[in-house]
């Protein structure tokens, strides 16, 4: 028998112009889940895509069990035994669960292959199951939360027999009760024999769960090791290819006098009497566990949504309530949670994405004037180290990390006072992830005020000057940040008395 369920050889993958993978390793033990990582751009993607049978090796072989291989499609990637659960999940949200698990695959009887809804059912609700899921195979998919739907794609693999399972970015966006949930789910699927490649950026992730870890760079195979023998250096080192000296490169900028008040906001079911000041020049953390109120309370503050009580000043002068354009033209800036959904037009190009919020600012007589408009967006992309080939290439083709950076820019693009950037390095590596942070630490020494919403506590502590902590839609602490830890944090985070902020 072979000793790897999986193992990939001198990988070379090219496209026009471009070697996207050269000479990549990777090997996969039975029951083993290991970890891929590295910057966005190096890569993995691209692997994951030949071992799926999206994309066919220009170089390399394949090996299944031992014998060498060819997977020309995705069908033949799922007939020996091969499945994807993506991070950004693509269900039909109309239909049954059942009917998303067995979709291509459904259930039949009789001779005039009509579907066999309670075989479908059942065997549905039997895989549940196996997964501890707290719903039923009728069930419409499109109630059911992401790592619900996440569930849903283990099932749809184990439906079809999968032996090897991979999970790309399964936790960026889940809480951390519902990453527990997913670390049980894979060990269980371990003990059963079946193995799992994990995507991740998260060092987190890969602690927890991975018994061993590949990290791949600029489309090369770095180096694989056992999980227990490599700490946050060592990987950092690796991915970026550099020394990261610090982490959280925080400057010290001493914050100058008040430029945005929140009085007494309150919304009806989602936060009640938020109170705080931000003042020029000051990073200002905003954090708690799920459902705290922290992204609700954002939105309304910048006019995505309203508010029932309360007031928002910036510079003294009182915002209109839920009006998004008001909130621009005033000066202050909006980096949404869901960048997909949100903060970009995907199929548009980098440079229209980035003068989407100041479109007069190009305007000569009704009409826009490209050039300026493309200037402007390559000053911006060069300042922020966007990693494109033109200021004309779709936003849906970037990285994580640089869509971030083209959202940043929108916002730059503008003339902005305040800025609130929700969970501004979720999804993203650590090289982009050190990008953002320096580029916080620049709009800080320029004078800008920065709400900096984040559920990471080491980021909250590395780059805040003060931290308001949320629990159930109130403020139970305002705390400067220097002194304070994350148990404190954490404390306050599940405690019911309000302190003033």
């Amino acid at each position: 028998m072979a000793e790897y369920i999986l193992q990939l050889k001198s990988i070379n993958k090219y496209f026009p112009g471009v070697k996207v993978l050269e000479d990549v390793h990777f090997d996969l033990l039975p029951g083993e889940i290991h970890a891929l990582m590295g910057e966005n751009g190096a890569g993995k993607s691209t692997l994951i895509k030949v071992v799926s049978g999206v994309y066919q090796p220009d170089r390399g072989d394949v090996y299944i069990n031992g014998e060498k291989i060819v997977i020309r499609s995705p069908l033949d990637a799922q007939a020996l035994g091969i499945a994807a659960v993506h991070q950004h999940v693509t269900s039909f949200p109309d239909l049954s669960v059942a009917e998303n698990i067995f979709m291509g695959h459904e259930k039949t009887r009789s001779a005039f292959r009509v579907i066999d809804w309670g075989t479908m059912n059942r065997m549905a609700n039997e895989l549940l199951e196996q997964l501890d899921a707290k719903f039923d195979s009728r069930t419409q998919m499109g109630t059911l939360s992401v790592a619900q739907q996440q569930i849903v794609e283990i099932a749809k693999a184990l439906s079809v027999s999968a032996r090897i399972i991979i999970m790309d970015e399964p936790t960026a966006a889940l809480s951390n009760r519902e990453s527990e949930d997913l670390y049980r789910i894979m060990r269980g699927l371990k003990e059963r024999g079946v193995s799992i490649i994990f995507i991740s950026h998260r060092f987190e992730d890969m602690y927890t769960i991975a018994d061993r870890v590949t990290v791949m760079r600029d489309g090369k195979y770095i180096n694989t090791w056992k999980v227990s023998d490599v700490d946050d250096h060592t990987m950092a080192v690796a991915m970026v290819g550099r020394e990261i000296v610090q982490f959280f490169p925080k400057r010290e900028v001493k914050p100058a006098e008040e430029i945005f008040r929140v009085e007494g906001l309150s919304r009806t079911g989602f936060f009640k009497d938020i109170s705080f000041t931000l003042r020029r020049g000051e990073v200002l953390a905003l954090t708690g566990l799920v459902g705290s109120g922290r992204t609700e309370l954002c939105e309304a503050i910048f006019g995505v949504t309203g508010y029932d009580e309360g007031s928002v000043a910036l510079e003294g002068k009182p915002l209109r309530r839920g009006n998004p354009a008001a909130s621009l033209k005033a000066g202050i800036g909006y980096l949404p949670e869901d960048r997909h959904k949100q903060g970009l037009v995907l199929p548009w190009e980098i440079a229209k994405n980035i003068s989407l919020t100041a479109l007069d600012k190009f305007a000569v007589r009704g009409w826009l004037d490209f050039k300026k408009e493309n200037e402007e967006a390559k000053k911006l992309g060069e300042k922020l180290g966007v990693k494109a080939m033109s200021v004309h290439d779709r936003v849906f083709t970037l990285s994580g990390g640089n869509q971030q950076k083209v959202i940043v820019a929108k916002l730059l693009n503008s003339d902005m006072k305040v800025i609130i950037m929700d969970e501004p390095t979720k999804g993203v590596d650590v090289g982009a992830k050190t990008s953002i942070y320096e580029i916080m630490n620049e709009l800080a020494a320029a004078g800008y005020g920065i709400i900096m919403v984040s559920s990471e506590m080491p980021e909250v502590l590395g780059m805040s000057d003060r931290v308001v902590v949320m629990k159930e839609g109130r403020v139970t602490a305002s705390l400067e940040t220097k002194g304070v830890d994350q148990e404190t944090i954490l404390r306050y985070a599940m405690q019911d008395t309000a302190q003033p902020a």
